[in-house]
């Protein structure tokens, strides 16, 4: 079961991760956010970034072997990638709408997976 909350804390995290690194661009597209200082911004992705790192250190407590968890560091830090660019994906298809995936990004889906196959490999 370690692993399995694991990867629903590691997709939560990124959830939040991705809405503080480019959350702030879609205020700025809605208007929302034109005439914040820059501070104001990072303060603002850093707030929603507090709940990312309340996600993401358990899951790597919590799935790294030495913890009793099932993967090895190497392990966890690519499963996080491959999260964090598929959750990506997803919020960058809702929140822009103008972006769309082209050919070369499924091949960069393939090259991810194939990532994930190569390092759980024994």
């Amino acid at each position: 079961m370690n692993g399995v909350y694991t990867i629903l804390l590691l997709v939560g995290g990124n959830i939040f991760m991705t809405l503080a690194w480019y959350g702030h661009l879609k205020l700025q597209q809605m208007n929302v956010s034109n005439n914040w200082p820059l501070i104001a911004v990072i303060a603002f992705s850093w707030a929603i970034a507090f709940f990312e790192y309340m996600m993401q250190v358990p899951a790597n407590r919590i799935g790294y072997v030495e913890n009793g968890g099932p993967f090895s560091l190497m392990q966890l830090k690519v499963i996080q990638e491959v999260i964090s660019l598929v959750v990506f994906t997803v919020i960058a298809g809702v929140m822009f709408q103008g972006e769309q995936l082209h050919w070369n990004h499924f091949v960069a889906f393939l090259c991810l997976i194939a990532a994930v196959y190569f390092v759980f490999l024994k």
